[in-house]
Formats: structure tokens, C-alpha cells, sequence
């Protein structure tokens, strides 16, 4: 029996015990939660099999330890759990950021047991009544083991991560927090400052927000997300995304030149270099940024589901653009996501899914 213990029984916290739960039948789970009503709640759907208001000697029999408080409490709780962690005993949390953590790693001398893990996976929702274990199906898990962690561990923990129905990545701390300051971090401030630049250039009659659509929306759409959690990102993640936000400044200032220049050639490469890179990526469509008519659906991790649902649509007189899995899930929800034609296609997909039992996301 592996025992696995969870500091904060949240969003994500919550849908890596349930998806191990689902996907495992050698998994025994204690869960500390401050939040009673929540630790109720998992005991109640059989996802924890004990429940502790305070962190304690229970936890002195896990094999992993999952450190799933906000970031704030994470290093005053590894504090409280290092008296009780047996040898052996696997730490490991699930926050975008990792250096940080590792410094506190470090100073502590963890270096053998810890290995960091940000799973790609998010929702707008908050708390383990909004958890689920197919958050975690075909999404990326970074893994950012320490220095000295026993190759065996890291084996042992990817297989782990494998047996939730995710897609383990290994990868160290310095380029985890490098990589997704660019590719997650520094977007929300961009997108963020592009809405508000808007709004400071807006009629009184809020002409421009009432005809934004389409590509405005389509890049702005992570401007929505919470307010805190990207504060704390950039007070943890700062360097990375001050520097990276200097060289997008002073790629703009070079574009700007060029504009004002009237330079044709120089244009025209600024687009298509952006175009043919972004093209490149997996799920990149063709052309311009034009709005997207789709939806994200949750599908069990099963052979056939996506036939299924490509089946049920087709037998509706829905046409399908383009479907496919999404990995990284941290700024939407669903795990299938189905690019449709028109935008009337939208609400009768909705429709003939849920009618069939699917959970269904509207994209913004």
C-alpha cells in the first residue's frame, strides 16, 4: 500500500487525490485541510481515507507528501511536516514557481527528497468541491526533482504521475521558471496590459469594449483569471519576467521604428515570422487570429471517447473543424477541446453533449 499525504485539499490538490484514487487501487490518502467542511467533503466521497484539522504524526507513515497549500503557507508547512516525514518519504508540491521552494530546499538540506511538480492544469473555480480527476488526464506534469534525489525516486514518481493519466515532464528549476515566464507568465501581464491600454483609450461610451471581439478577445482571454494568484506569481517569479518583459519592450520599440518608417519589407517579415512560428506549435491553426468557435468537453481517459463524441455531433448534423486533446489546461477547462464552423453550432453541441451525460466549457 502507498500512502499518500496532502497538505491542502484544494483545486489541484483535490483532482491529484481523486485521480489517484480513480486510477489506483493501492493508494491509502490522508489529507490536512484547514477547511473542515472540505475535509468532510472528502471523506464523504471516500477520496480521503483519514482527515486531520492539524498536521500531526499520521504523516510520519506517507511514502509521498504533497504540499498543495497557496504558496504563502507552503514553507511554513513543510516546517510542520519535517519532524513527522519517515525516510525515504518523497516531498513534493504542485506551484508554478519553483525557485523559491528549492532555495527553502536547500537551506533545510531536502535536496535528496524533494522533487518539485506543476501540473499544467488549472480552472476559474476554486476548492476541492470543484476538483476532478480528469483535470489531470493528458495534461503535462513538470517534474523539477533536487539535485540529490535518488534516480529510483524520480522513476517512482513518474510512474506515479503516469498512473493519474498525466504526462510527466522532467525538466530542472531554473528553466522551469524560465520557460514559463515566457510562455505563461509573461502573456497574462501582456494581456492584461493590453486590456487595460484599452480601457484608458475607451469613449465614454465604451465604443471599443462594446466592438471588441475576435483576435482582441482571443488574446486577452487570460486576463480573466485571478487577480492574486498572479500577483503572487510575480513577486515570486520576478526576474524572469522582468527580464523577458525588457526584451518584448524592446521588441516593440524595434517594431514601432519600422512602422513609422513606412517599411514594407520589414513589416511583412514581423508577421510572417510570427505567423510561420506559430503555426509550428501542435494545436496551431492556419492564418490569422480570428475568432474561434469552440468548446472544451471532460471525457474520460478510454479508448473510443473521442470517436464517440466525434460520432454523437456528426449524427446531429455538427461539423467538427478540428478536435484534439489539450495538454496544458492551466488557464482552461476541459480536456477535449472541438473547433466548430459556425457559432449556431455552439449552443446545440452544448446541448446534444450534456444531453448524453458530457460536461462541457464554453471557450472565451
Amino acid at each position: 500500500m502507498i500512502i499518500c499525504g496532502f497538505i491542502g485539499l484544494g483545486l489541484i490538490g483535490g483532482s491529484i487525490a481523486r485521480a489517484l484514487k480513480q486510477n489506483r487501487e493501492d493508494i491509502r490518502i490522508l489529507a490536512f485541510d484547514t477547511n473542515q467542511e472540505t475535509l468532510n467533503l472528502a471523506l464523504a466521497e471516500e477520496i480521503a481515507d483519514a482527515v486531520y484539522p492539524e498536521l500531526g504524526e499520521a504523516f510520519s507513515t506517507c511514502d509521498f507528501i504533497f504540499l498543495c497549500a497557496p504558496v504563502s503557507h507552503n514553507d511554513e508547512n513543510l516546517l510542520k511536516i519535517l519532524k513527522y516525514k519517515k525516510d525515504g518519504c518523497i516531498l513534493t508540491d504542485v506551484g508554478s514557481v519553483k525557485t523559491p521552494i528549492f532555495r527553502h530546499i536547500q537551506q533545510l538540506g531536502l535536496t535528496d527528497c524533494f522533487i518539485g511538480g506543476h501540473p499544467m492544469a488549472g480552472s476559474e473555480r476554486i476548492g476541492f468541491a470543484n476538483s476532478k480527476a480528469s483535470l489531470l488526464e493528458n495534461a503535462y506534469y513538470i517534474m523539477t526533482p533536487g539535485a540529490d534525489v535518488p534516480a529510483k525516486s524520480v522513476e517512482t514518481f513518474r510512474d506515479l504521475i503516469q498512473s493519474m493519466g498525466a504526462i510527466p515532464l522532467l525538466v530542472n528549476s531554473e528553466k522551469h521558471d524560465y520557460v514559463t515566464a515566457a510562455v505563461s507568465h509573461l502573456p497574462h501581464v501582456i494581456a492584461s496590459s493590453l486590456v487595460n491600454l484599452v480601457r484608458d483609450h475607451d469613449d465614454e461610451n465604451g465604443l471599443m469594449k462594446s466592438i471588441a471581439a475576435g483576435g482582441f478577445k482571443d488574446i486577452t482571454r487570460i486576463a480573466s483569471s485571478s487577480p492574486v494568484m498572479w500577483q503572487q506569481i510575480c513577486l515570486t517569479n520576478t526576474a524572469n519576467i522582468s527580464d523577458l518583459l525588457q526584451d518584448y519592450i524592446e521588441s516593440l520599440q524595434k517594431i514601432k521604428i519600422k512602422l513609422d518608417e513606412q517599411n514594407p519589407e520589414a513589416l511583412y517579415q514581423f508577421f510572417d515570422e510570427a505567423r510561420l512560428y506559430r503555426d509550428s506549435f501542435i494545436d496551431a491553426g492556419s492564418g490569422p487570429i480570428k475568432k474561434v468557435h469552440a468548446i472544451r468537453v471532460d471525457i474520460p481517459d478510454q479508448a473510443g471517447t473521442i470517436a464517440a463524441v466525434a460520432t454523437l455531433l456528426a449524427l446531429n448534423g455538427i461539423n467538427i473543424k478540428n478536435i484534439g486533446i489539450t495538454h496544458n489546461r492551466e488557464a482552461e477547462e476541459g480536456v477535449l477541446r472541438i473547433e466548430l464552423y459556425e457559432e449556431s453550432s455552439i449552443e446545440k453541441a452544448v446541448k446534444v453533449l450534456t444531453d448524453r451525460g458530457y460536461t462541457t466549457h464554453l471557450t472565451k
